[in-house]
């Protein structure tokens, strides 16, 4: 079962349009292996931290 915070990190893409295949590639994964994260096959150390980062850095920049 994926866990809240990938709820969290979906929703925040869908308010600013970013998709996974730029979340991604901001934050060095494969879309797949991404994707399984946020199913919650998948849980990598700091998985939320880098995420979040990533998606940070994407909404600023979307903001320029």
């Amino acid at each position: 079962m994926p866990a809240q915070w990938t709820a969290d990190i979906i929703g925040q893409m869908h308010l600013n349009c970013i998709t996974s295949k730029e979340l991604a590639k901001e934050v060095g994964w494969h879309e797949k292996y991404l994707s399984a994260v946020m199913n919650g096959h998948r849980n990598p150390k700091e998985a939320r931290e880098k995420l979040t980062a990533a998606l940070s850095k994407l909404i600023a920049k979307r903001k320029e």
